[in-house]
């Protein structure tokens, strides 16, 4: 596959999807009566990347660019900055292809998280919980080593990665007339925006994220990139901002981006867990959760929810510091 210099077609997501095959699973789309009763007679179809190989999404944009690098980048490794899941999943995919990883965690990563990317093999360098240490680390490290920089997620490689989800849904799925992911970085609701408009295009596009680190929301109501002033939430995959790249894209085709409060996250995470009897991180229960704040929105429609993930740390679970009942 060739690098990408501009915002993924359908003929790069096809191939993308066709070349990333053989490193990621095709996870299944599950439906549960009780969660769609929750939501106001919602059909809802969650397409459960929390089983995808290295526990998250992430690891078919990392395939994705993986597979683009050129030999002479191949043999001088890879290197980033994450939190944990796109480091795990460019560590994993290095390992496979036989390529060395550099990853700048943050010294608050989840430790589950850290341990499974240092467990595929990976030299991690820890920094500073703040976006300014992450980006000046890992600038220490690709000049040290002459490894490529592969973005979380301002990256079209890593942008046609992630819009094979989309695109397994809508392939697996009858007629949707919604679709809503988390956004973080905005690589995944870039991808899942890019395979609905372009297999589906009258289908709904909504993001959802935490009202605590709102940037995305705030930023298309603004016309231009706004970043957060705090990383005060539970869905720690879901602390970034937006990149120019996924900022373009959302502005052309996303219909609108939903809010949701931390308890409500928690609450629509313990919902899947307790009736879906699958395992979710928070950050993946961020779009359920804006279904469940909007059934008005959603009633009686059929709507895709990407599963985005299911790295949690077990020790640290949050339910224990939010209410049971209905949020």
């Amino acid at each position: 596959m060739n690098k990408l210099s501009r915002i993924p077609t359908l003929e790069d997501i096809q191939e993308t999807h066709e070349s990333i095959s053989r490193l990621i699973h095709r996870t299944p789309v599950l439906t549960c009566r009780s969660i769609d009763e929750m939501c106001g007679g919602a059909r809802l179809f969650f397409k459960c990347e929390n089983f995808q190989k290295a526990g998250a999404f992430k690891m078919r944009g990392a395939a994705s660019a993986l597979l683009r690098l050129l030999p002479e980048e191949r043999r001088q490794g890879v290197a980033t900055h994450s939190s944990g899941n796109h480091a795990q999943a460019l560590a994993r995919g290095a390992l496979l292809l036989g390529i060395k990883a550099y990853i700048v965690m943050p010294e608050n990563a989840c430790y589950t998280k850290r341990k499974a990317t240092e467990q595929y093999g990976a030299e991690i360098i820890a920094c500073a919980p703040t976006l300014e240490a992450r980006e000046t680390t890992l600038q220490t490290i690709v000049e040290r080593t002459g490894a490529t920089f592969v973005h979380p997620y301002n990256d079209y490689n890593i942008i046609a990665g992630q819009a094979t989800a989309a695109k397994e849904l809508l392939d697996d799925t009858d007629a949707l007339d919604a679709i809503i992911a988390p956004i973080g970085g905005g690589g995944l609701m870039s991808g899942t925006a890019l395979a609905a408009r372009y297999l589906s295009p009258k289908i709904r596009v909504y993001g959802a994220e935490p009202a605590n680190v709102n940037d995305a929301w705030r930023s298309l109501r603004a016309g231009h990139i706004l970043t957060n002033t705090t990383t005060d939430t539970i869905a720690d995959g879901l602390r970034t901002n937006l990149g120019d790249k996924t900022f373009d894209i959302l502005q052309r085709y996303i219909d609108d981006i939903f809010t949701v409060s931390e308890q409500n996250i928690v609450y629509a995470m313990r919902q899947v867990w307790e009736r879906m009897k699958i395992i979710i991180e928070p950050s993946c229960a961020v779009p359920l959760a804006a279904v469940m704040q909007n059934t008005s929105v959603f009633t009686g429609k059929r709507v895709g929810i990407i599963l985005s993930g299911g790295n949690v740390d077990l020790d640290n679970l949050p339910f224990g510091h939010y209410p049971a009942q209905d949020a």
